[in-house]
């Protein structure tokens, strides 16, 4: 395995992002991004508390790239917002927070992180979005603004694939069904998700580090269940 990479993190908190932070912290650099805090003392780790749609959460950590002189060589869009809600009940205002984090914030976060990706010999961007956002796929009422959010940043993912290339900056989207996390039990409160955030952060950990040899500007089902 590749070591002593620059990683970053949004929505490292809890769950999935949470365990990704500790997957990778003994041998890479990890930058995690989280409004709460997290909980995990390591001398490889750099936190900043801050939303992802914040423009300070965003210049406090090119300010430490730059600081630091390092490359980002993986960025991990993990922040989601969720709401369940029938649509016709779904305010405007509801609908553009859901976008604003999971549409929004990742275009906006790899636009600001471009420099620091460019600086990478083989930098990766994994975009992390739902089965539910794939056409085709099985569908639930009540997650129309989630699930086309999650297809929006999809789309993007294949765009921006080409558009980097020339940069030698790969861009993938992992789409995944049903892991054990909060938002799953928001959405389905009495299922139980046939894999842990733990498990699912392992395979996204190690595609970060290597999928793009195989990959770019692909949407990849990471599904067991949906739901």
């Amino acid at each position: 395995m590749t070591k002593n990479m620059t990683i970053l993190i949004t929505g490292a908190s809890k769950g999935i992002g949470l365990e990704l932070v500790k997957f990778f912290l003994n041998d890479h650099k990890v930058i995690a991004i989280s409004r709460s805090p997290i909980h995990v003392v390591h001398s490889h780790l750099f936190h900043i508390q801050g939303n992802v749609k914040d423009t300070h959460t965003i210049e406090q950590c090119k300010q430490y790239l730059s600081d630091v002189d390092e490359a980002l060589d993986i960025l991990i869009n993990n922040a989601g917002h969720l709401i369940y809600k029938p649509f016709e009940d779904t305010s405007q205002e509801e609908l553009y927070e859901v976008y604003q984090i999971n549409f929004f914030a990742p275009f906006i976060w790899i636009k600001e992180m471009l420099p620091y990706l460019r600086k990478s010999p083989n930098a990766h961007i994994v975009n992390i979005t739902s089965m539910g956002g794939i056409t085709g796929t099985r569908k639930f009422p009540g997650l129309s603004a989630y699930s086309s959010s999650k297809g929006a940043l999809s789309i993007l993912t294949e765009t921006l694939a080409e558009e980097l290339k020339k940069y030698r900056i790969s861009c993938n989207a992992l789409a995944l069904g049903a892991v054990q996390t909060d938002m799953l039990s928001q959405a389905f409160p009495n299922y139980k998700a046939p894999l842990s955030p733990a498990e699912m952060a392992q395979f996204i950990g190690w595609f970060a580090i290597n999928g793009q040899k195989f990959f770019n500007g692909k949407i990849l089902p990471v599904a067991v269940s949906t739901p």
